[in-house]
């Protein structure tokens, strides 16, 4: 295979990629058209692991392609700030946006399931769900009544719970608390009695230190140490319950994509699939070194109880509910996440579940091997 032949089509997916990115093409640009387009981040280019995601794919398409099609990314605020972004691709302001799906639930509470819903599924699954259970085809349908096409573009995998000025020990603990939270979690937390805020990632810390914020949730251990939540919120909680494996989105304007070669087509497919593995690994190696330092820095982790764990879970049930009985497209993508939800953690059980639980007890007993 030809890089060529890659951009005929042949490629349609990460691996496609790897292979072809490597072979010369030299007569490539006689039969590519010159396309410059521009992609909106929703994330400051600080983010290394959040905003370098567009970079990646841009490089990716901009090597594959001899240079024939370029794509110039901007971070959140240089277009539009990072909660516009998908009004910029929408209105045609740009070709490209890099951004989370559930960011967007105000406008209509399904474009939650193109990121995370509470108590949803894991990276693993949701990447399964998406590439293998037709989840990503049942967004699209959704997505193009919005006039955007998408394609899975990272995954935080698990993220914490957030940082707390105070423990956090019953649901009492929850009542009149100023959380910022993202997606539909803030709908299930206000059922606890928590007050849920909407707030863009640069102004986070400035609220918290203030005081207008009691806590706050972002994404983990080496974000949050960049943002140092640590120096005024110390008490680290986890799970969050919302975001098992929060996934992100390349989001194409429709009218854009439909009008894009068939081969430009499937290159930006296989690169947004490369960079999607790329984030969840990125994530996965500096998160464990992130927490040994913010633990240094005092940071205090501690797990939700039972009883709040129960409880959310509860509420979360009760939101999914009300949403699906009113709103047609939520309901279409709650039944066939849920439909693969139950055979997905069957089989974890058996498989990750046991394996990782007795990999985690060696590690406690510190007799995992040592180089």
């Amino acid at each position: 295979m030809d890089r060529r032949k890659f951009l005929g089509g042949a490629a349609t997916g990460a691996a496609g990629f790897g292979i072809a990115s490597t072979l010369a093409a030299p007569a490539i640009a006689q039969s590519n058209p010159k396309i410059q387009w521009r992609v909106t981040s929703s994330f400051p280019k600080s983010l290394d692991t959040l905003y370098g995601t567009a970079e990646k794919i841009a490089k990716y398409v901009h090597d594959v392609s001899d240079g024939q099609f370029d794509i110039q990314v901007f971070a959140a605020g240089e277009i539009v700030p990072g909660g516009q972004v998908l009004d910029a691709v929408q209105n045609d302001t740009v070709e490209l946006g890099h951004t989370a799906s559930y960011y967007y639930v105000g406008k209509n509470p399904a474009y939650a399931f193109g990121t995370a819903v509470p108590f949803g599924l894991n990276a693993r699954q949701m990447n399964a769900w998406f590439y293998e259970g037709g989840g990503n085809d049942l967004l699209n349908t959704f997505y193009a009544k919005n006039g955007i096409y998408a394609m899975p573009a990272g995954n935080t995998g698990a993220q914490m719970g957030g940082w707390y000025r105070k423990e956090i020990n019953t649901l009492d603990d929850l009542k009149g608390l100023k959380l910022r939270i993202a997606g539909l979690a803030g709908r299930v937390v206000e059922k606890l009695g928590v007050v849920p805020q909407q707030i863009a990632a640069g102004d986070i810390y400035a609220s918290l230190e203030r005081g207008t914020l009691d806590a706050v949730e972002f994404v983990g251990p080496y974000d949050d140490e960049k943002l140092g939540f640590v120096k005024v919120a110390p008490f680290y909680y986890y799970p969050a319950w919302w975001e098992g494996g929060a996934s992100l989105h390349l989001m194409v304007n429709l009218d854009k994509w439909n009008s894009l070669p068939k081969n430009y087509q499937a290159l930006l497919q296989a690169a947004s699939q490369a960079a999607n593995c790329a984030m969840l690994a990125d994530y996965d190696y500096k998160n464990p070194a992130a927490l040994k330092r913010l633990v240094a820095q005092g940071a205090k982790l501690r797990p939700f109880s039972q009883d709040i764990m129960e409880a959310s879970f509860k509420a979360a049930q009760e939101v999914h509910k009300e949403i699906a009985a009113e709103n047609a497209d939520y309901k279409t993508l709650l039944d066939s996440q849920n439909a693969f939800k139950n055979d997905a953690y069957l089989w974890a059980q058996l498989s990750e579940y046991t394996f990782d639980t007795f990999m985690m007890i060696q590690q406690r007993n510190g007799t995992l091997l040592k180089g």
